[in-house]
């Protein structure tokens, strides 16, 4: 992918995610066009602790703000670039899936590096010439 401009803003969001939040890891991830996957690592060290600080805690947002987050970043930026205010950029929801192993891992990194040169094909492409069924659509 060749990104545009608000593309670029939208790489340069979701470094942020990673730099803000000291619980956050980012893994593999990709700008497409008219969506962003990404693996987000989070670290929960602390959690359920009776004595963990609330200073502490304050930062630690769990995935959906951390999306939030994102969104509300690079959405100001992007309509700032496009000179509107309060323009919708994201869709209103996101999904998520739990990772529960190396090879599970393994297997989304592969799909997330090969998904642009799947674009063609891509169930988000409103271009996409898919004819093999539903099946093809999926990870």
């Amino acid at each position: 992918m060749r990104l545009n401009e608000y593309g670029r803003v939208v790489a340069e969001c979701w470094a942020w995610l990673g730099r803000q939040y000291q619980h956050v890891d980012l893994d593999g991830w990709v700008v497409m066009p008219n969506h962003l996957h990404g693996v987000i690592m989070i670290d929960d060290v602390g959690r359920g602790g009776s004595r963990t600080a609330p200073t502490d805690m304050a930062k630690h947002k769990p995935l959906g703000r951390l999306i939030g987050a994102f969104k509300t970043v690079s959405t100001k930026q992007i309509n700032i670039l496009r000179g509107v205010s309060g323009a919708p950029v994201w869709q209103r929801n996101y999904y998520e899936h739990v990772i529960r192993g190396g090879d599970q891992l393994d297997r989304i990194r592969r799909y997330i590096e090969d998904n642009p040169r799947m674009w063609e094909m891509d169930r988000e492409n409103p271009a996409a010439q898919n004819t093999g069924g539903e099946e093809s659509w999926l990870v």
